[in-house]
């Protein structure tokens, strides 16, 4: 364990961590006004987008380029000119430096030098949507954006079947229904969730439902802006282990009783914890298992 992290140098220089605002450009607080004004220099992960938040509140310190594809040459930089005894800010386009958004490099390569790291809290997404969700924030595990790709996906998210914690997800808009869709198929439609679109912007909304009902409502009606989905956990293991089902005589049963197939296996994932996808696929290839034997 490091004894030199976040302890002042002798030169005096400080890193500030600082949070903007993820919409309403009135959250930045009266502590970073102050320290974006205060230090010398500003490493920003867009100087445009920076640049207009800085004029609308007057803020004239110097910005320097800092974001994903120039942190290995910019974080040496930095690191020289904190270890001068210059106090630095780092901000990101949205929210908070290094939750999702670049920064951890230069944080730990900070620490590691022996230089003072500040956070001046404020705005962040991830905390946002969770406390407006209506879903249990006792416990909670943030996911950011989840792969794009099909396979990628599906893998991702049938390691979180079991996650008992709320889950926090970023999701782009044009991805969000089959996003939805398959968090529908690894945690059964049946799942609370809430979609927080454009949050503390103009056109901010949460829409609350099972995951079934929030994939049906934005396969009709598109989404637009910046995603966050929150997810409700699993239920405890044992509510689930304590139901001794069979699946393919429960499927058997509910097709005798009428259900189609994909009703009857949206029922069983329901009883039994497991995706309704993957209900319904093994019920397909044992289908067909039994067929190629006939």
């Amino acid at each position: 364990m490091s004894t030199r992290a976040n302890k002042q140098t002798d030169t005096g220089g400080i890193l500030y961590v600082v949070a903007t605002p993820i919409g309403n450009p009135d959250d930045l607080s009266a502590r970073a006004i102050r320290t974006l004004a205060e230090v010398s220099l500003i490493a920003c992960e867009d100087t445009r987008r920076a640049g207009q938040m800085l004029a609308l509140h007057q803020i004239r310190t110097p910005t320097i380029s800092h974001f994903e594809h120039n942190e290995d040459r910019r974080v040496p930089e930095l690191i020289a000119r904190l270890k001068a005894g210059e106090k630095i800010a780092l901000v990101t386009d949205a929210g908070t430096p290094a939750i999702s958004d670049p920064g951890f490099r230069l944080v730990r390569a900070a620490l590691e030098a022996g230089v003072r790291v500040m956070a001046v809290p404020g705005a962040s997404a991830v905390i946002a949507a969770l406390s407006i969700a209506g879903i249990p924030t006792d416990r909670f595990t943030f996911e950011g954006f989840i792969a794009s790709r099909d396979t990628a996906r599906s893998k991702a998210l049938d390691e979180l079947r079991r996650e008992q914690r709320t889950m926090v997800f970023y999701e782009a808009a044009r991805r969000l229904a089959d996003t939805l869709g398959a968090m529908a198929g690894a945690f059964g439609d049946s799942r609370d969730a809430a979609v927080v679109c454009e949050i503390t912007k103009t056109y901010e909304r949460t829409i609350r439902g099972t995951l079934g009902e929030l994939e049906r409502h934005f396969r009709a009606t598109p989404a637009l802006g910046e995603i966050a989905i929150i997810v409700a956990g699993a239920p405890p293991r044992s509510d689930v282990e304590s139901i001794a089902i069979d699946v393919h005589e429960a499927l058997e049963v509910l097709r005798e009783a009428g259900l189609g197939l994909k009703q009857a296996s949206a029922v069983v994932a329901r009883l039994t914890g497991k995706g309704r996808r993957e209900v319904y696929q093994d019920a397909l290839k044992s289908r067909d298992d039994d067929s190629s034997d006939d």
